[in-house]
């Protein structure tokens, strides 16, 4: 039976988070591959069942588009990254796969159909792209952004499906979940330990109800943001008089690369040089792209979050 999920909304997540990120615009043309790499349909079609539906793919896809830096990471560790024959502008990783200026903010249709897919994965549905491209028979698969891991799972198991590489899709995932689990288990359990994860220097954080806080709630932490006015939404806004007054033991910064956030940084901004996580050095600078995307490298936060619980519950 093939994969089928529920859709869901996610695109606050992704449009946030690399909103945040502000990479660089590198707009090199990729050139496709003038032989596609020999494969076989076996398997197909396959039908799944993606946020904008059920989607049919009638044989197995060798000129994938891809519009979603998460959705392109994922394609690569799964094996597919052969049938990619262009990915969006803020697809920087793996740094093989072929960029271009294509944009996922603001998606051309006539650009995408100009590179002759016969697969698109999109995260956002923004434009309204996917039924634009239906319009020329061009196949989408939305895949939003993950608002907890069983849904990462699932979709980095769906793109399996849809691109003819089920049983590598398979081991990624299963090689994530014990990854995970065994950084989890061996990371010393706090509930007293408190922390604030920062998106951009707005500053917005991300609740324990969000797919990041989800990840961090595996180590036992306890998430300032939880309490804040604007928690509801997932994504609040902080002041800084809030984040001084809850005093986090740990700080961990998602907005390094774009914003040059560090311990010295914060300790300029008023009322903080004081927290007790700058004062005990127990701010942790995160990778901006690890920690705004749901695939595979999840599992890289992870070890980066079980570090930083490691060196508090040690110092």
């Amino acid at each position: 039976m093939r994969p089928v999920r529920t859709a869901f909304a996610g695109a606050l997540l992704g449009t946030l988070l690399l909103a945040g990120c502000g990479q660089s615009g590198d707009t090199t043309t990729a050139t496709a591959p003038t032989t596609p790499p020999a494969s076989s349909s076996a398997g197909f079609p396959v039908t799944v069942e993606a946020a904008n539906g059920k989607v049919t793919i009638s044989k197995k896809p060798e000129r994938i588009v891809s519009l979603s830096a998460t959705h392109t990471e994922t394609l690569f560790a799964i094996g597919a990254g052969p049938q990619v024959i262009a990915v969006d502008n803020q697809s920087n990783f793996p740094p093989e796969a072929p960029k271009t200026d294509l944009s996922g903010f603001k998606p051309n249709v006539e650009a995408i159909v100009a590179q002759k897919p016969d697969l698109v994965i999109v995260s956002d549905d923004l434009d309204q792209v996917v039924a634009e491209l239906g319009k020329v028979n061009v196949p989408v698969l939305l895949q939003p952004a993950a608002t907890k891991l069983d849904e990462a799972y699932e979709e980095i198991t769906e793109l399996g499906a849809a691109t003819g590489n089920q049983a590598k899709a398979d081991e990624v995932v299963s090689g994530m979940k014990d990854t995970i689990g065994k950084l989890a288990a061996q990371a010393p359990k706090s509930g007293e330990l408190t922390y604030y994860h920062e998106l951009d220097t707005t500053p917005y954080a991300a609740t324990s109800q969000t797919f990041i806080g989800q990840i961090y709630g595996l180590f036992g932490l306890t998430n300032i943001a939880d309490k804040a006015p604007d928690a509801a939404g997932g994504y609040p806004k902080l002041s800084a008089e809030f984040v001084a007054q809850a005093d986090p033991d740990l700080i961990f910064l998602a907005d390094v690369k774009c914003c040059q956030q560090s311990k010295d940084t914060l300790a300029e901004r008023p009322g903080w040089k004081s927290l007790s996580a700058v004062k005990n050095d127990q701010v942790i600078q995160l990778d901006d792209d690890i920690a705004s995307r749901w695939g595979p490298r999840v599992v890289d936060l992870a070890e980066a979050i079980g570090a930083g619980v490691s060196k508090a519950g040690t110092s």
